[in-house]
């Protein structure tokens, strides 16, 4: 006999047609309709990843409490008045410590050292804003503060959480927008209360006797200079109202959106990638050592050339040793950032069953680190030779940071592979990165750059002086600090706005603007480039 359960019906219901009265039966539900077709696969139970996104977009929107509404509101009037038609400065710092203020207090209720840590971080590369006229480094600073600003109030500590935190952190302007909404209106009127009709009434008085003022005051002044010179003068810029009332806004959500994401983080953190299927000892290690044998070839190769030095170059490469530091930073940083992810994929497929099975990874993959290690020597030194003969640029201080920032993620890997246990090393490293952006910042790399190539021997090329001019106002006091006539070949193109008022103070602008009134500069004979001491060199 058929299976009649398990057959479907052999035509289908009519439909009834628009009108005639008759009413469509509801749908059925899912358990009926699993009984009627036992054959229909069960649905699939909801991933950790469905799970964390249904959790954060029906995160508590309750009561917004008093102090977040303010501080947004406080943050978006700030936000719109200094960040339209002023440059950085102090006004952009204090605005960054105003974000930061409603989520600050549920970091604190937190108790977790790391995520205060990294609020700080955060809040200090804003402030540099207040100290560097570089716009390089500004910009820098600004776009790592804002990513690791997202791992804090995100609490972010596993490494899908970790690179998730910037895309939760632009959601959460979404996910905040009724619980804002919503809490304006609940808190205006739980202000206003009873006397809500009074005190409307007196702010129309008061809006009233505004507008009488201002427009008999615009039309007497106007009619008598006199009059005219006792009243207060304000400069009113309509042209630019329209965008300070767009960011303003944009700065108050993403205010709100901050309070509310520390009240409600994301659950990502327990979102982990799947433990990769072991490998054979023998696949497993036959690519690691191999590459374990190259990297160590390479580092005495370079261990070499350092000791035989110039003569041994020549006679080996038939390079000059400027020549031959040029060549390699770039493949050797690649090198460096490819081992770590060769690192990553090896420990996912290495295998752990037994101790021996782990001893052997620890060993691997630690000569693997200590190697490239040894590549990062040599880079830095390829780096120094290479500043030695051509002397010294941002792109080249970038690149050395960058650089020591994968050596120091090297070191904290080697670490968690000593100790079997890689859960702190995700937020570590967004913390290295923090630090390494911070002491570049701190570092005044324009300064450093005039200092070493007004002074070092370049062997290669004579001093850039047109390079030198286009550097920011961080630089000045240390052009101000060279020998004559260099000094005043330099501080004569030196071009620096002096800040308008508190909003644009900035340090490296106030600095300058001291020396350049003060400086008594000579007259130099001949073009800058000779008054440095050789041709002008071509930017490399």
């Amino acid at each position: 006999m058929p299976d009649v359960a398990a057959s479907p019906p052999s035509s289908p219901r009519p439909t009834p047609e628009p009108g005639s009265g008759v009413v469509s039966p509801p749908p059925a539900p899912p358990a009926v309709v699993r009984a009627a077709y036992p054959r229909l696969p069960a649905p699939r139970p909801a991933g950790p990843v469905a799970l964390a996104l249904r959790e954060f977009w029906s995160a508590r929107q309750g009561p917004v409490p008093l102090p977040v509404l303010v501080g947004a509101l406080a943050a978006g009037v700030v936000g719109g008045a200094v960040l339209v038609g002023h440059r950085a400065g102090l006004g952009l710092a204090v605005l960054g410590l105003l974000v930061w203020a409603a989520a600050l207090p549920v970091l604190v209720r937190r108790r977790s050292v790391s995520d205060a840590v990294t609020a700080a971080l955060s809040i200090a590369l804003v402030a540099m804003v207040a100290v560097r006229d570089a716009e390089w480094v500004a910009a820098l600073s600004v776009l790592t503060a804002v990513v690791v600003a997202a791992v804090a109030v995100t609490s972010a500590r596993s490494a899908p959480a970790v690179v998730l935190s910037p895309v939760a952190g632009a959601a959460g302007v979404l996910r905040v927008l009724p619980w804002f909404r919503g809490a304006a209106g609940q808190q205006l009127g739980t202000l206003l209360g009873t006397q809500r009709s009074r005190l409307l009434g007196a702010a129309r008085s008061v809006l009233v006797t505004v507008a009488l003022l201002v427009v008999f005051g615009l039309l007497f002044a106007s009619a008598d200079q006199v009059f005219a010179s006792y009243l207060p003068r304000f400069e009113i810029e309509l042209d630019l109202l329209p965008a300070r009332v767009v960011v303003g806004v944009l700065v108050a959500l993403a205010a709100a959106a901050m309070a509310h994401l520390a009240l409600a983080p994301p659950r990502w953190t327990g979102i982990a990638l799947a433990p990769g299927r072991p490998a054979k000892r023998g696949e497993w290690l036959l690519p690691v050592l191999a590459l374990d044998a190259l990297v160590l070839a390479f580092v005495l190769v370079q261990v070499g050339a350092l000791l035989g030095g110039h003569r041994y170059v020549l006679e080996t490469a038939g390079l000059t040793y400027a020549e031959y530091a040029r060549q390699g930073f770039a493949q050797l940083l690649a090198a460096t950032a490819l081992t770590l992810v060769v690192v990553a994929v090896a420990a996912r497929r290495a295998p752990r069953e037994t101790g021996r099975d782990r001893l052997l990874t620890r060993i691997a993959l630690g000569l693997l680190c200590v190697g490239t290690l040894g590549v990062v020597a040599s880079a830095l030194r390829r780096m120094d030779l290479y500043v030695d003969a051509f002397g010294l640029t941002r792109l080249r201080v970038f690149a050395v940071v960058v650089e020591l920032v994968l050596a120091a993620v090297l070191v904290l890997v080697m670490v968690a592979g000593v100790r079997w246990r890689s859960g702190w090393l995700p937020r570590a490293v967004v913390q290295v990165v923090a630090v390494a952006m911070l002491g570049l910042a701190l570092l005044n790399p324009d300064a450093q750059i005039v200092r070493h190539n007004a002074t070092a021997d370049l062997s290669a090329a004579g001093t850039d002086v047109l390079y030198l001019q286009d550097l920011s106002a961080d630089a000045v006091p240390a052009m101000d600090a060279l020998d004559e006539p260099l000094r005043s070949c330099l501080l004569a193109r030196a071009r620096v706005d002096a800040p308008t008022g508190p909003i644009e103070w900035n340090l490296g602008r106030d600095r300058a603007t001291t020396v350049l009134t003060g400086a008594e500069l000579v007259e130099t004979r001949g073009s800058c480039a000779e008054a440095a001491g050789g041709p002008r060199a071509i930017r490399r």
